[in-house]
């Protein structure tokens, strides 16, 4: 071979060699720091539409009187239901203390008005679902029908 050839050769396998390299780089950077779009606006998501609000007129035969554990860690735990709120998460001083990896630290809250149970999400990472429904405002929780915070459920009891 000439030596034109075998200079023209390696210079081809130094660009390509170069370009694996820079590859290997663009890819390390993307995983480490994310992928920017270039000057992408992102389409406007429309508003949700509010809830009809439900009116539940106030009985005492089915008012719940306590909060039960059904799934998770803490299955059997019950908490009588007073006039005051009923907080849950990770948090040290939470009214239920959930040792769940999906659970944040102030996670919801349960509290009552106007004769019925409203459970609220506190702006959790992961959701805080009533049935199979996520939790994106506060509200009416029925006797029966399941909370779920990660793994664990809890359920209103008469």
């Amino acid at each position: 071979m000439s030596e034109l050839t075998i200079t023209v050769i390696r210079l081809g396998f130094l660009a390509v060699l170069w370009l694996f390299v820079l590859t290997a780089i663009s890819v390390m950077r993307s995983d480490l720091f994310g992928v920017r779009p270039a000057s992408v606006r992102p389409a406007p998501v429309p508003a949700p539409r509010p809830a009809k609000p439900v009116k539940i007129k106030p009985n005492r035969r089915n008012t719940p009187s306590k909060l039960v554990v059904t799934a998770g860690s803490l299955t059997g735990t019950t908490v009588a239901l007073t006039e005051a709120q009923v907080t849950l998460g990770r948090a040290p001083d939470s009214t239920i203390v959930l040792d769940d990896d999906y659970a944040s630290n102030r996670h919801a809250r349960l509290y009552p008005s106007n004769g019925e149970w409203l459970v609220e999400d506190l702006g959790s990472t992961n959701g805080t679902y009533l049935d199979r429904d996520r939790v994106t405002q506060p509200t009416p929780v029925a006797i029966g029908v399941p909370i779920r915070i990660g793994k664990t459920a809890f359920e209103l009891r008469k």
